[in-house]
């Protein structure tokens, strides 16, 4: 039986070197499996093949990231709009109401004036507006005037329901429908608005307009109406 040489019974002794640093030319090591450092893209097949299947990925991804930015866009624009439009409608509003406040603010102050203005129209009547009383009637109606206020009510207007206050009422020839003869207390309206009304004396037409008369109904054939109930007797004896 032949002797296995000692060196070939002695277990081998594996080195291996897992340094990172290349002792000897001083380049960084790629651990095993991976493209060295520096070596050129087309070194590893595979390195390529995965870029290639993650570029469809990537792509849909970025599809998908710009329709969510879309759809944000488009609900914070309908938002906005919708903020606008509120604020527009809360800017009427608001536009509206001053205007109400200071319209009704305006006629409260020019019925508190209606007094004091009837009292300078009673001393004008009597000569006795003159001197400092005058300068002030003066400006009270200048008040009245710079709101807008504007006095109506004469002798000789039709006689109107709205306007007037029928406080007296007599007959006369001389007027062919109710006429206010006489103006007692002058009206004001503010616009379209009237805030007092005129206290007249009203004169009524003697002789009251007749009514026209009503045209008789006629039926199809043109004759009045009224003659039917004739017509049919006739008819009715006629059959007898």
């Amino acid at each position: 039986m032949s002797e296995v040489p000692q060196e070939e019974q002695q277990p081998r002794v594996v080195i291996r070197d897992k340094r990172r640093i290349d002792p000897t030319s001083g380049a960084v090591r790629a651990p095993a499996g991976e493209q060295p450092v520096g070596a050129p893209s087309g070194a590893h097949p595979r390195g390529d093949q995965m870029s290639e299947q993650q570029t469809p990925v990537a792509e849909t991804t970025a599809s998908a990231a710009d329709g969510d930015l879309a759809q944000q866009l488009a609900e914070r624009t309908e938002d906005l709009q919708r903020v606008t439009a509120e604020y527009a409608n809360y800017r009427r509003r608001v536009d509206r109401d001053r205007s109400l406040v200071v319209d009704q603010a305006a006629e409260r102050f020019a019925v508190q004036l209606f007094p004091i203005v009837d009292d300078i129209e009673r001393a004008r009547d009597h000569d006795e507006l003159t001197g400092g009383f005058k300068l002030v009637a003066d400006r009270i109606l200048g008040l009245l005037e710079g709101l807008g206020v504007a006095a109506f009510g004469a002798a000789g207007d039709p006689f109107d329901p709205a306007l007037h206050e029928a406080v007296i009422h007599d007959t006369s020839a001389d007027v062919s429908v109710p006429t206010a003869t006489t103006v007692l207390r002058q009206g004001y309206r503010r616009g379209d608005r009237v805030l007092r009304t005129a206290m007249v004396a009203v004169s009524d037409p003697e002789t009251p307009v007749p009514a026209s008369p009503q045209a008789e109904p006629q039926g199809p054939d043109g004759t009045s109406r009224k003659a039917e109930p004739a017509v049919r007797s006739t008819l009715r004896g006629g059959v007898r």
